[in-house]
């Protein structure tokens, strides 16, 4: 684990929300001002040297492309817009395969979280609430033909031929992330996911293999009273139940590099932006083997 993971992964452990965030702003006013030096050593890239070295260290074999992107952890070596990042990643899939990003939504700032938010304004629009993931997520969401998941927190958006299948019935599944959800669907098929400027501490798709696992799951759990939600889709509405589960023990992301070898989630940095790639198929099955040893990515509190 780098410095940087470490010294993040304390900040938010510790530190109150608006103490992260204003550390966060400091790193990020730092970066630009050694800007110059960091291109200098590291080189620089744009949308389309992006795509060339996705071509070359990834190819196109997949049905489904999951990106999980933060456009500032690119800077000041990518030197391109958000916008010409998410049409990069629109032509590198084409017209036969599917492309997915994170549009979640985590609640206002000035409450504790999403379940606080939903307590207090229990309505959700599905078209006007912009997604928490990253400026270029936000831009892929009002992109023209792209599809939305019916789901207040963990909502996810798609453009391509599965699209309307995989976000289909999110609001029905028996968890945000189980049976039934968009990534129950994307481990049934041929899914990359890919991290650019991200750490694989961002993979949300292993809170799929807890889902399926259950009760059978080797980490003591724990349920809320949970609360309905109303999704507000244009002029149709659904109600949407949110389960207020946990897990009483601490998540340490990082151990999933213990779990999964090398071969099955690739890390390495381009031009010294971090990045990953994985199968969702492989995350779930990895995690469900490991869990049935005994072994996942929680610490005991």
């Amino acid at each position: 684990m780098s410095l940087l993971e470490t010294a993040s992964g304390l900040a938010l452990r510790y530190l109150k929300p608006e103490r992260f965030l204003a550390l966060r702003s400091a790193y990020m006013l730092a970066r630009q001002r050694v800007a110059p030096l960091m291109c200098a050593i590291h080189g620089t890239f744009d949308a389309a040297g992006l795509r060339a070295h996705l071509e070359e260290r990834l190819g196109t074999r997949f049905e489904i492309l999951m990106v999980h992107s933060s456009v500032n952890h690119m800077l000041p070596m990518y030197t391109d817009s958000p916008l010409n990042l998410v049409r990069m990643l629109m032509e590198f899939c084409g017209p036969g395969r599917t492309l997915v990003m994170p549009a979640f939504y985590f609640g206002e700032s000035s409450f504790d979280g999403a379940a606080a938010t939903f307590k207090e304004k229990p309505r959700f629009d599905l078209r006007r609430t912009p997604s928490q993931m990253g400026l270029a997520t936000e831009l892929f969401r009002r992109s023209r033909g792209v599809l939305q998941s019916r789901h207040p927190v963990y909502r996810v958006a798609a453009l391509g031929p599965l699209a309307e299948p995989l976000t289909r019935g999110h609001e029905h599944a028996e968890s945000a992330a189980g049976r039934g959800s968009p990534f129950d669907y994307m481990a049934q098929h041929d899914t990359l996911i890919v991290g650019m400027g991200k750490f694989c501490d961002v993979l949300t798709q292993v809170h799929h293999a807890e889902a399926i696992m259950g009760d059978a799951f080797p980490v003591p759990g724990t349920t809320g009273p949970g609360l309905t939600v109303t999704v507000v889709d244009g002029d149709e509405e659904v109600a949407v139940r949110l389960r207020e589960r946990g897990v009483e023990w601490r998540r340490n992301m990082w151990k999933l590099r213990t779990i999964m070898d090398p071969a099955s989630l690739a890390e390495w940095r381009f031009h010294h932006v971090p990045m990953f790639a994985t199968r969702a198929g492989d995350v779930t099955d990895s995690l469900i083997r490991a869990a049935k040893r005994g072994m996942t990515i929680y610490d005991k509190a």
